[in-house]
């Protein structure tokens, strides 16, 4: 699930092998596509969250809805991805962006996809070639199937609401998460009964990830005894909560649910409650 930046350095060039640089910066939009075409890493295509990554946004769907899955076929073969390509997703270091495309390749049945440990913040530390030469097109069938990773709506999150049938972790900051503050979203604080579960947690102070046992250690405080498919995982737009998801994967849980809407979904009706702590 997560390779090495000197493992990939060595396998660039390879034929059955796609990198996707997915950087992005949610204040500034336009700033991922602008540090991709400086530079990126040789042979890397580019995914944008709000135009690649994400669908069309309404009055009532959070800040990125899942994409429309006929879009992100026609991105994904555009990218030469086929059934038996190997991905390698990377961002700026955390893997908080990348793992949203990780979770939605995944999502759509491909399991050949790894994130990049410690991102290009990584590879540029250790002096590993960059480039702003843009690939040249490839030709790719991929075929999706959607559905491979559970989802779940606001409408499923309300009727679980008080009971004991989820554990709701909420990815972000903590700060957000008691409602302290909210450089985003119009609403500050969390769903009642979410646990906070920040995705920084998962990294060390390097910006790659905590071993496997720290991993495991700190996630089976919060699951305790429950099995992995009560679990979900949100944050403020669903992006950064597959961070989460691929933690526990990493660690050994499989099979973690999406609230595809989050937060930024949660907020879009004034009737649905709202906790915050002091």
């Amino acid at each position: 699930m997560l390779v090495s930046i000197n493992d990939l350095a060595a396998d660039l060039g390879n034929p059955d092998l796609v990198v996707v640089d997915c950087r992005f910066n949610l204040q500034q939009p336009a700033a991922g596509s602008r540090l991709y075409a400086e530079r990126h890493i040789p042979g890397a295509f580019y995914a944008d969250l709000d135009r690649d990554l994400s669908g069309t946004r309404t009055a009532e769907l959070g800040r990125h809805p899942l994409p429309d899955v006929d879009d992100l076929q026609k991105l994904l073969s555009g990218f030469g991805i086929g059934p038996e390509t190997r991905v390698v997703v990377y961002d700026e270091g955390s893997g908080g962006l990348a793992a949203r495309l990780w979770w939605l390749l995944r999502w759509l049945g491909h399991a050949q996809v790894s994130l990049l440990d410690g991102g290009f913040a990584a590879w540029c530390a250790a002096g590993l070639p960059v480039t702003a030469q843009l690939p040249a097109g490839r030709k790719g069938r991929f075929v999706a199937r959607p559905g491979s990773m559970p989802v779940l709506t606001t409408r499923d999150i309300e009727a679980a609401l008080g009971t004991e049938q989820i554990l709701l972790l909420d990815l972000r900051a903590h700060d957000r998460y008691l409602g302290r503050v909210e450089p985003i979203d119009p609403v500050a604080g969390h769903v009642p009964g979410a646990v906070s579960a920040p995705f920084s947690a998962n990294l060390g102070s390097d910006g790659r990830f905590r071993p496997v046992e720290e991993l495991r250690r700190n996630y089976s405080a919060m699951l305790g005894d429950r099995p992995v498919g009560e679990v979900v995982c949100m944050c403020g737009s669903g992006v950064t909560a597959c961070h989460g998801i691929f933690a526990l994967e990493l660690a050994g849980w499989r099979g973690a649910g999406l609230y595809a809407g989050s937060w930024s979904e949660w907020i879009r009706s004034a009737g649905r409650p709202v906790a915050r702590e002091s």
